[in-house]
């Protein structure tokens, strides 16, 4: 599942400079029905409250692709896709592990199924904020992590954004074995943005 993810080229009429390491909570390209935008990487669930009844506050990266439909904290959320040259992930014991970079075999964009809303804050303030779907892996990811992201075909996307609930489930889906490549990161500057 993505935990970090990197984009060195323009994405729908967004022109970012390079960017190898791009942490939860930093503004990712995300696109919609509605066109290209940033949003702040992470969800926090509107109207989600704990057994108090008080607001959560927690911040949601990944959505599992099961139950994305069925849970509360997503309801009224959109969809959108976030447009990424890969991700990392890791392997190994504390202060000894291993980042591998995830990208397509063919150097083309990886396309993220996600979801989207704003989240109004203290003061009348507005923030986009995205967070990706994953679901298992694909043989290629299954050594390094338990889930990957959804990804999405770039011929699909209009799909994504515009088909009813149970269409969208069918394309939530591991991508095809054989596809993705994994290599060692060994070269980024993990403290670096």
């Amino acid at each position: 599942m993505p935990g970090r993810f990197f984009l060195t080229r323009e994405v729908g009429g967004i022109a970012d400079p390079p960017r190898l390491n791009i942490a939860p909570g930093q503004e990712v390209i995300t696109l919609t029905a509605k066109g290209a935008q940033r949003m702040r990487w992470g969800l926090i669930p509107v109207g989600r409250v704990n057994a108090r009844g008080r607001p959560v506050m927690e911040t949601i990266l990944n959505a599992r692709s099961e139950t994305v439909f069925d849970k509360s904290a997503y309801a009224d959320v959109k969809r959108a896709v976030v447009p990424v040259e890969g991700w990392y992930e890791w392997t190994g014991e504390k202060r000894h592990k291993q980042p591998w970079r995830i990208t397509r075999r063919d150097g083309q964009l990886l396309w993220f199924a996600a979801i989207y809303d704003i989240w109004n804050g203290p003061g009348g303030v507005q923030v986009p904020q995205v967070a990706t779907i994953t679901c298992a892996p694909s043989a290629d990811v299954r050594d390094i992590h338990h889930r990957m992201g959804v990804i999405l075909e770039e011929d699909k996307l209009d799909q994504w954004f515009s088909s009813d609930e149970e269409i969208a489930k069918t394309m939530m889906q591991p991508y095809p074995d054989g596809r993705l490549r994994v290599e060692k990161a060994d070269d980024v500057d993990w403290d670096g943005a």
